[in-house]
């Protein structure tokens, strides 16, 4: 059974910093696609980062250049390091994983955690 378990989130002001954690486990995908979204209230769902098998990195124009997507291996946990934020980052996050990087959705995504960035 795939959990997700996403914490880190929070309240910051205007270009500070937050660093997103998803603790993994179950997956037994040999090749998958590891992803962040998010979803602030009256929008969509969106892809935030893509972490793929092979370790190439895929970001959302919005977030380029301030957010990074990494993880642990050794720990199962994956990350999100968030700076520069923005008011418009204020959105709960998500974590997912697949087979491959859907920007659509992950088939395996966990409940979320908040983030709220305040001017």
């Amino acid at each position: 059974q795939v959990q997700l378990v996403e914490s880190g989130g929070g309240s910051v002001q205007s270009g500070g910093s937050l660093r997103l954690s998803c603790a993994a486990s179950g997956y037994t995908y040999n090749r998958y696609c590891l992803a962040w979204f998010r979803q602030a209230p009256g929008k969509n769902r969106e892809g935030v980062a893509f972490l793929d098998f092979d370790g190439s990195t895929s970001y959302a124009d919005s977030v380029k250049g301030r957010f990074t997507i990494s993880q642990d291996k050794a720990k199962n946990t994956l990350y999100l390091q968030m700076s520069h934020l923005k008011p418009e980052d204020t959105a709960m996050y998500y974590c997912g994983v697949d087979g491959w990087c859907d920007w659509g959705g992950m088939t395996y995504m966990g409940q979320g955690t908040q983030v709220t960035v305040s001017s």
